[in-house]
């Protein structure tokens, strides 16, 4: 898999003078099954989050206020979203480096996971993560 993979998916949206009001199925807004959800706040001016990969898991991330971006790299080339709006989720597949920069203030990023979290999925290192993800072992 690589970049071509990774996409922004527009989730249903439905507008009302009352508030607006956004759903997510797995499997049928998105291309797995929700086994954890999280979210990030709180994040202070000039910090990044990420800075990793993983090997099975795949997510859908979402800015529900304010904005961030997500640094994506496949071992070959990168691609850099900008996540503003809480309708929008990128999608982020396997073996995909990820970075998430440039956070306003107030900023909350929720994550949608495929997987309950393993700390055996994740590639921390990001000299290994290009050995796997361009499929060189040693």
């Amino acid at each position: 898999m690589g970049l071509e993979q990774c996409r922004i998916i527009q989730l249903p949206r439905f507008q009302d003078p009352s508030g607006d009001l956004t759903f997510i199925e797995g499997t049928h807004h998105i291309p797995f099954d929700i086994r954890r959800v999280y979210y990030i706040y709180g994040v202070p001016a000039g910090s990044q989050r990420g800075a990793h990969g993983h090997r099975e898991l795949q997510q859908l991330i979402i800015a529900l206020s304010g904005s961030f971006d997500v640094v994506l790299d496949d071992g070959r080339s990168k691609q850099c979203f900008q996540m503003n709006s809480p309708y929008n989720g990128l999608y982020v597949c396997p073996m995909m480096w990820r970075n998430l920069v440039n956070f306003s203030s107030g900023a909350v990023c929720m994550v949608l996971a495929s997987e309950h979290y393993d700390e055996a999925d994740y590639l921390r290192d990001y000299d290994r993560f290009l050995i796997e993800a361009r499929g060189q072992e040693t």
